[in-house]
């Protein structure tokens, strides 16, 4: 095991200030789908602010493999789910976990979110099979 005080500032890794959600949301108004991912290498996260235009909606869909949690950080809207709709807004904070099914849909000034996850492993080039 090493003791922490030998390590090199150089092999610590450090927080790091990403970007500020309402100002990534508030720039490029007509934008949508994904405005920042993050993309830093080595993590162990992956990251998006999405943005859905004003009455535009995201269709039900349900991740298989993994919890995403979401984070509403401007505008309004509705998630659906089985249980019926759930009204969002900033500040609202909602777990979706593995298999559940959802849909987003924006209020009339849209809605813009922060959706955190495990990071999906990269995708593998295979070799055909041997006969």
């Amino acid at each position: 095991m090493t003791d922490p005080e030998e390590l090199s500032a150089a092999d610590t890794p450090l927080p790091r200030i990403l970007g500020n959600t309402g100002s990534l949301a508030a720039a490029e108004p007509e934008a949508t789908g994904a405005l920042w991912r993050l993309a830093e290498p080595g993590r162990q996260l992956d990251a998006n602010l999405v943005r859905v235009p004003p009455e535009g909606s995201i269709d039900a869909h349900a991740e298989p493999d993994l919890d995403v949690l979401l984070l509403v950080v401007s505008g309004d809207g509705t998630l659906g789910s089985a249980a019926g709709p759930h009204p969002v807004e900033p500040g609202s904070l909602v777990w979706l976990p593995h298999g559940s099914v959802r849909s987003v849909t924006a209020g009339a000034d849209g809605l813009s979110y922060v959706t955190v996850h495990r990071r999906r492993p990269g995708m593998q080039i295979q070799g055909r099979p041997r006969t």
